[in-house]
C-alpha cells in the first residue's frame, strides 16, 4: 500500500482531522494527543518528523519547530476503525510547551486531587521568544 493509498483509506472527522497519539519509544509514555490533517499527515510520512494541524491557528506546523525538541518517527500504528494513529517517536527534549517531558505531567484520583507526577526538562520562558 501507497501513502497515497493509506491516507485515501484513514476516516478523517468532518473537519478533515484525524487524533493522534504520541508516545516515546523509548518509556512507553504518552506524551501528548495532536490532530493532523492531510498535509501534516504527508510531511510526516516525508520527512519522518512529527507536524501536526494547530487547531487554535489554523495552521500546518513541525513539533519543535520553536523549541528545537522535535519528534522522529519510529514507528506508525492505525486503529482499527482508521479513525486514529499511534506515533511511536523519539523525543528530543520535552512534549509539552509548559516544560515537561510529557503533556500528561499530572495524575488525578477518583476523589479529583491533582499531583505532579513528572519532573520539568526545561522552562519555557528561555525556549520560547513569541507569545504561545
Amino acid at each position: 500500500m501507497s501513502v497515497d493509498d493509506l491516507i485515501k483509506s484513514l476516516n478523517f472527522n468532518d473537519k478533515g482531522l484525524i487524533p493522534s497519539i504520541i508516545q516515546d519509544d523509548a518509556t512507553g509514555k504518552v506524551l501528548t494527543l495532536c490532530y493532523m490533517n492531510e498535509a501534516a499527515l504527508r510531511k510526516t510520512f516525508e520527512e519522518g518528523r512529527i507536524y501536526l494541524f494547530r487547531r487554535s491557528r489554523s495552521m500546518l506546523m513541525m513539533k519543535g519547530s520553536t523549541s528545537g525538541h522535535v519528534q522522529i518517527v519510529k514507528k506508525i500504528y492505525i486503529d482499527c476503525a482508521e479513525n486514529s494513529l499511534l506515533f511511536r517517536i523519539e523525543q528530543k527534549g520535552g512534549a509539552c510547551h509548559a516544560g515537561w517531558f510529557t503533556c500528561y505531567y499530572r495524575e488525578t484520583d477518583r476523589a479529583g486531587k491533582v499531583k505532579v507526577v513528572e519532573k520539568k526538562v526545561f522552562e519555557p520562558s528561555k525556549v520560547y521568544t513569541q507569545g504561545r
